[in-house]
């Protein structure tokens, strides 16, 4: 019987500003289980980088706090934690690949070193040991001649094999849960489809479960397992990837897979959604997609939809299937 790795339930988290209360992430629920990948998709700025954020308690501050929720790993809500208990978890339990490699090395010390950090925090490891796990852990992610690399730094390397070190630290302690926020945003498309086979490859090989933040279903097809489709901090729509695929339901998913171009037709504009999200200050008391849904009616301005179950896994929250 497959368990739950991750468990979220209702995590609420906002940001207090002098112009008022940004609901970044409202309400949002969902699992993700052992040896699987869960691909969070969304247009900019609908909450899924503070979600993940929220998952290892990196909510920037002041200003951001989680206000409500559960985030239960191993049996264990992580919002109950003190801060020296997290420092433990991350990296450790929960490791994230960012969205720019390039930002996220430190351009003043050597790949060795940076890639030695998590193992010499997490592992009681001597000198020579770390540095034997540090070009292991770059043969793992074909990193060619990982002696050589290890004394280079991050500016004298590509972006593609920037994106392998940042893969290779978040790794090196073998954590239970890889979150990848945008992991191929910085690369070419023969780079991209190269690192996605990697990252697929290392989770077959050590069971890992992910989390991928992305606004591609292109991307989601080729390594998710499972999808949950986000719009102004509330997750819509969440099922499995072929029944998601084949039987879109919410008319925000629908339109986010009208917007992909297909090889097999001929046009000449791509289809776009219309209009711009939500100000998340002043979220509308029914459905936030309401203003730009094609399908919308008057209940769906003026209340917003309780959750549907309309498969094995597959739900959603839209009036359209009441």
């Amino acid at each position: 019987m497959e368990r739950n790795m991750l468990e979220v339930k209702n995590l609420k988290t906002h940001f207090f500003t002098r112009h008022g209360v940004v609901k970044a992430v409202d309400g949002v629920s969902f699992s993700v289980q052992e040896g699987e990948t869960l691909g969070l998709v969304g247009e900019s700025a609908c909450g899924k980088t503070i979600t993940c954020l929220s998952i290892l308690r990196l909510v920037p501050q002041p200003a951001g706090r989680i206000v409500a929720g559960e985030i239960v790993m191993a049996g264990e809500d992580l919002l109950k934690k003190s801060e020296k208990e997290m420092g433990k978890i991350r990296g450790k339990q929960i490791s994230m690949i960012l969205q720019d490699p390039m930002t996220s090395l430190n351009p003043v010390f050597t790949i060795g070193q940076q890639v030695a950090w998590p193992i010499r925090l997490h592992q009681n490891l001597d000198r020579k040991s770390i540095w034997e796990k540090v070009k292991e852990m770059l043969s793992r992610v074909k990193i060619p001649s990982p002696e050589v690399r290890i004394l280079e730094f991050p500016h004298q390397m590509s972006g593609g094999m920037r994106q392998r070190i940042i893969g290779a630290m978040s790794l090196s302690c073998q954590p239970q849960l890889l979150i990848a926020d945008e992991p191929t945003t910085a690369l070419d498309v023969t780079i991209q489809a190269q690192f996605l086979k990697l990252i697929k490859e290392i989770q077959r090989d050590s069971k890992l479960s992910m989390i991928v933040v992305t606004h591609d279903f292109g991307i989601v097809a080729k390594v998710c397992d499972r999808v949950a489709v986000m719009y102004a901090g509330r997750i819509v729509e969440n099922g499995p990837i072929r029944e998601l695929f084949n039987n879109p339901k919410h008319p925000y998913t629908m339109a986010l897979m009208d917007s992909l171009p297909q090889m097999e037709q001929e046009v000449e504009l791509l289809y776009s959604i219309e209009g711009q999200p939500p100000d998340l200050r002043e979220l509308p008391p029914g459905c936030a997609f309401a203003p730009r849904c094609s399908q919308s009616m008057e209940v769906c301005r003026e209340e917003y939809p309780p959750l549907s179950t309309i498969g094995d896994g597959h739900i959603l929250n839209c009036w359209l299937e009441k």
